[in-house]
């Protein structure tokens, strides 16, 4: 290596990501999952027989694909980054104990900005992260947000929520698996050999949902605003009248999220 002069990353392909097969997988139920088709699957994968996967065969999944082509900029949007533009420029203010239904919580138009939860969250990612893993962690969650069009806002959020922004955090088990940064359903583990490629599956793991379980896309869809869609993530289901039911998971898991999207900062976050 020639002192002085910095190793320049090899551009990802981030519209091409690997998958490995579990037990029990058909191509048609990872398409579903990934929001793409069979078609794009054996195109990205000359010679698979679908008849005949194997558990452990990596294959190459085509990113964003299927049929449903990415949707024009929309109010917040930046670049196609869906809550990148717009709300507060500042972090600060106590914690607030919200309590009752989605109306009762902070709406998104009041959240921080992007740019200023960024900031103050990558300052807490840093001690779980090298400066390269945060930057890898940054552009994961940029390209998810574009491909799932959950705003950015939330997928930092529940990344520091769940894991601290540490890669390597462990994979907790209370009758369902939750792996990575964002304690998926089933999902990825960081892979060392492969730590950019690990980092951004995790990340679309917990946002676009896997085969076994669904992420905050699919439950922004299924509940129509984020704070239930927090709950349904946390519990797996949802007391509508009351989102700090930790129906059988974390009690204050909603209210710290919105606390977080709104920039308050308080001890040991």
């Amino acid at each position: 290596m020639t002192a002085g002069k910095p190793v320049q990353d090899k551009p990802l392909r981030l519209d091409i990501m690997s998958y490995t097969i579990k037990a029990g997988d058909t191509l048609y139920e990872i398409a579903k999952a990934h929001d793409t088709t069979v078609a794009a699957i054996e195109k990205a994968n000359p010679g698979i027989n679908p008849k005949t996967l194997q558990v452990g065969q990596v294959i190459r999944l085509p990113g964003g694909g299927g049929p449903n082509p990415p949707k024009p900029p929309q109010d917040g949007d930046d670049n196609n980054i869906v809550g990148a533009k717009g709300g507060r420029n500042n972090v600060g203010g106590e914690y607030v104990p919200y309590q009752g239904p989605a109306s009762a919580y902070p709406p998104r138009d009041k959240w921080a900005s992007y740019d200023a939860l960024w900031k103050f969250n990558s300052g807490l990612i840093k001690n779980n992260a090298s400066p390269q893993e945060i930057q890898w962690i940054k552009e994961a969650i940029e390209t998810v947000s574009r491909s799932s069009r959950v705003d950015v806002r939330c997928i930092l959020c529940i990344i520091v929520q769940e894991s601290g922004g540490n890669p390597r955090v462990p994979t907790t088990n209370n009758g369902v698996r939750n792996p990575g940064l964002m304690q998926s359903h089933n999902g990825v583990e960081f892979n060392p050999a492969k730590p950019r490629e690990s980092i951004l599956q995790m990340v679309r793991d917990g946002t676009e949902g896997t085969q076994h379980g669904d992420g905050l896309k699919q439950l922004y869809k299924k509940y129509g605003n984020y704070y239930e869609a927090f709950r349904g993530y946390n519990s797996g289901s949802v007391n509508k009248g009351n989102l700090n039911d930790p129906v059988g998971a974390t009690g204050d898991y909603v209210q710290k999220a919105a606390n977080r999207l709104m920039g308050h900062v308080w001890p040991n976050q």
